[in-house]
């Protein structure tokens, strides 16, 4: 890993990050030495930290679900479209959990035809309450995305569509295949190696933006582990997940 190294651990942080081009929460941070003042002069030394950008495991995809089908400036310009699109439901409100289901398949539906990647939205009620919307279509690729990022986009505009729409609260996920299970399975794998990294070094680790559902995951599986605690940052869509020891073990 790349060491930096500033008068302050704050000052080495801020040159490693500017040196790499990465925001705090996107790299995984250990502090190697505290700066020391010296005595009149003699053996002052500065903090050193070593600073490496988060890799995240993806899921593997299957060959119809190639993620080639759109470039990267192309997902971009996608992303921005469907997220621009939530400011558009101020016609509906105060319906009730069946109407505001439906209103967001039809929503959905309008959204993806818009993208050019017709989908048949599929409605499915967990008995916890959760609301899944099963975007089925001939090209996954081009709804799921760059690391997720479109799936992640339409779930952003789904869940502010429910909030805009429904006189309840209501928690919905987007799935495209089994891209969810997938992504499931490999924060999982995420929260354990986080957590073990975490107890070696004694020192958080700061993992990338997620959706809520997907913060809730990693949290949920590291829930019983009395030696690590998590707690979320930032605003929504950016919000990320911070993953730390349990001040009493360290």
């Amino acid at each position: 890993m790349p060491v930096y190294e500033g008068p302050t651990i704050d000052e080495a942080i801020s040159k490693g990050l500017q040196a790499l081009g990465l925001k705090k929460e996107a790299v995984d941070i250990e502090i190697l030495a505290d700066a020391k003042k010296g005595f009149l002069g003699m053996g002052k030394k500065d903090a050193r930290v070593s600073i490496e950008a988060i890799k995240v495991e993806e899921p593997v995809v299957t060959p119809d679900v190639t993620i080639k089908e759109q470039n990267s400036s192309s997902e971009a310009e996608t992303e921005e479209m469907v997220l621009k699109e939530a400011s558009s439901t101020n016609q509906l409100n105060e319906l009730d959990e069946e109407e505001a289901t439906k209103e967001l398949a039809i929503y959905l539906t309008n959204v993806t035809n818009d993208m050019g990647v017709p989908a048949l939205v599929k409605i499915q009620h967990e008995a916890s309450g959760l609301i899944i919307m099963n975007l089925e279509t001939s090209k996954q690729g081009m709804l799921i995305g760059k690391h997720g990022k479109i799936l992640n986009a339409l779930q952003y505009l789904a869940q502010v569509f429910l909030h805009r729409v429904a006189k309840e609260k209501l928690s919905v996920v987007v799935n495209v295949g089994n891209y969810r299970q997938k992504r499931e399975e490999v924060l999982t794998r995420l929260a354990q190696r986080t957590a073990e990294k975490v107890k070696e070094t004694g020192r958080p680790v700061f993992l990338e933006p997620m959706p809520a559902f997907e913060r809730k995951m990693i949290h949920s599986a590291l829930s019983k582990d009395e030696y690590i605690k998590t707690h979320s940052e930032g605003e929504d869509p950016y919000r990320y997940l911070v993953v730390e020891p349990a001040k009493k073990y360290f």
